[in-house]
């Protein structure tokens, strides 16, 4: 399962991605309420974790456009503002659940835990492309059957690549996808995880294929025999 945590308080930030990776979550942080929608409008998530004072825009703008996109994502609000009408203003644009700081962490990840529990149940967990498989929520991929452990670059990568199979994906997609893991990824860093993954991947049965001027494919492979 990946969680995305905006919130503009590095210390705190910080704080809830290692909680959250501890956890057992694969987990973004990002300090600023546009970077964040960009991260979610290009990248797949199961929870998102978002306060409301941001630096650059308000986080309930961020949640509204999510809901306008129809993201069903969940969202749970972290946030100062304690207010009776806050929460109300909080969960009629669509968040999920409301949570005031200062907070219990035990508290945090219980609520959490709900919100992936009901998540799971919504949605297609398990994406199938020929003999590979790969579990979103548990990020657990398997080939033919055998458990293959790529790293979490790789993985995001082959996940866009999935998700699009059948279809170009472009590099500028991908690199925007992977943003919020590095706000520095570079076209040139998408060439060296996709031979990477073609070396993982030779032989399995799918290949990726480079559409020139366009992006990359992942198609089934053709038997020449």
């Amino acid at each position: 399962m990946r969680v995305l945590v905006i919130e503009d308080d590095a210390t705190l930030g910080r704080a809830l991605q290692e909680f959250l990776t501890d956890q057992g979550y694969v987990t973004d942080w990002i300090a600023e309420g546009v970077r964040g929608l960009n991260a979610l409008l290009n990248h797949p998530y199961d929870l998102v974790v978002l306060d409301l004072n941001l630096p650059d825009v308000d986080g309930l703008s961020v949640l509204r456009s999510l809901r306008d996109q129809e993201m069903s994502v969940p969202v749970l609000i972290l946030t100062a503002r304690d207010g009776l009408q806050d929460r109300v203003h909080g969960l009629d644009a669509g968040a999920d659940d409301y949570l005031t700081k200062p907070f219990e962490l035990a508290e945090f990840a219980a609520r959490v835990r709900a919100l992936a529990r009901r998540h799971v149940g919504l949605s297609r967990s398990i994406v199938e492309f020929g003999t590979i498989s790969f579990d979103t929520t548990h990020r657990e991929l398997r080939i033919g059957g055998e458990r293959v452990t790529l790293s979490v670059r790789e993985l995001s990568v082959l996940e866009m690549l999935m998700q699009r199979a059948g279809k170009v994906v472009t590099k500028q997609q991908i690199v925007q996808g992977l943003s919020a893991l590095d706000a520095n990824f570079s076209e040139n860093a998408v060439e060296v995880y996709i031979y990477r993954l073609r070396k993982r991947l030779e032989g399995r049965g799918a290949v990726i294929q480079t559409v020139r001027g366009f992006g990359y494919l992942l198609e089934l492979e053709t038997s020449h025999s």
